[in-house]
């Protein structure tokens, strides 16, 4: 039996990329007969400024959202990285396995250290080092797999390099996980800049897709994307046409197709995007109205996340004794 683990950071609102890159994978692997984990990683939410009681506030909606999408506490294991201490325990054991230089190779430790430093802001050190306790989230579990979106592949990949020198110098601790991505949409683009990821992170603007948007919000997003210049009609060329294909992209991921074969259906840009707007709005429909229901019953989404730390905590705490025993730490 396989074990799956992912994460979601709260320093944003989900939005429609987390949804179709991740979220709505997890719901999937829940389905197979694997044991699957499923963190909202508030930790991670301290690596730049923020706003204490938002990042609480976010920390309960992502919670309620994941079972909002379909996530089902019978089947999976939800709960917050901060209830379990052993994430942090483990995080510096890796510290000490990991080097400077492939933690400043990061692709998003330069952007957002680049960001941060434009806006005058000093880059703290966890910003370097929490691709660290990124490997511990995942290797605290001995996880086989991690679904994940496009994005976070490099994080994946140092988690595997760290756990077999863990390995390799210690003895045999941690199984070396790999990541999962789904076939369309594992990186949906921002709709004014196709170029760059639709992401929470950012400034709520024109060409983000949150979740909880409201179906008129949704339509006006869309309607609004934009497209190509050039008269090449509607075709799929991520390369080229980044616009177009970010919205094709969008559609074969709600509705089962292929992005190449749904161009072919359309002679201008118009009709697609009428099309994509309606399958968003249908998507998301039932978890926006499932996050309702949930929201006005908050006891329920804290009785699951205890439960859930419970019961992440008994799998993690062997594993993380084990690896103090391998370093060479003395028993408590």
């Amino acid at each position: 039996m396989t074990r799956i683990f992912s994460g979601v950071k709260p320093t944003g609102h989900l939005t429609l990329g987390n949804y179709l890159g991740a979220v709505r994978q997890w719901v999937a692997a829940e389905q197979k007969p694997d044991e699957a984990l499923f963190c909202v990683v508030d930790l991670h939410a301290l690596t730049v400024e923020h706003d204490p009681a938002r990042v609480r506030r976010l920390s309960r909606q992502a919670a309620t959202l994941l079972l909002a999408a379909g996530l089902t506490p019978e089947k999976c294991t939800l709960f917050v990285q901060s209830h379990v201490d052993e994430h942090a325990r483990l995080s510096y054991l890796l510290e000490c396995t990991a080097s400077d230089g492939e933690l400043r190779r990061m692709v998003q430790y330069k952007e957002k250290a680049a960001k941060a430093q434009d806006s005058g802001e000093g880059v703290r050190l966890s910003l370097l080092t929490y691709p660290v306790l990124m490997a511990a989230d995942i290797l605290a579990y001995r996880t086989g797999e991690v679904p994940v979106g496009e994005d976070q592949r490099q994080h994946v990949e140092l988690t595997r390099d760290l756990a077999v020198r863990f390995n390799q110098r210690y003895g045999y601790t941690f199984t070396v996980p790999k990541a999962t991505h789904p076939v369309v949409a594992a990186r949906v683009m921002d709709l004014q800049d196709p170029t760059s990821k639709m992401g929470k992170s950012g400034d709520a603007g024109p060409g983000v897709v949150f979740i909880l948007d409201e179906p008129e919000a949704v339509r006006k997003k869309v309607m609004r994307a934009v497209t190509d210049s050039g008269d090449g009609g509607v075709v799929y060329d991520p390369a080229a046409r980044p616009g177009v294909a970010n919205l094709l992209d969008i559609l074969a991921a709600c509705t089962g197709g292929e992005p190449a074969a749904l161009a072919d259906g359309y002679t201008g840009y118009g009709a697609l995007k009428r099309d994509v707007a309606d399958a968003v709005v249908e998507l998301l429909r039932p978890v926006r109205v499932r996050h309702a229901e949930l929201a006005a019953d908050p006891g329920t989404v804290e009785a699951v996340l205890r439960a859930g730390a419970g019961r992440a905590r008994a799998i993690a705490r062997p594993v993380v004794d084990e690896a103090y025993r391998a370093i060479g730490l003395l028993e408590p």
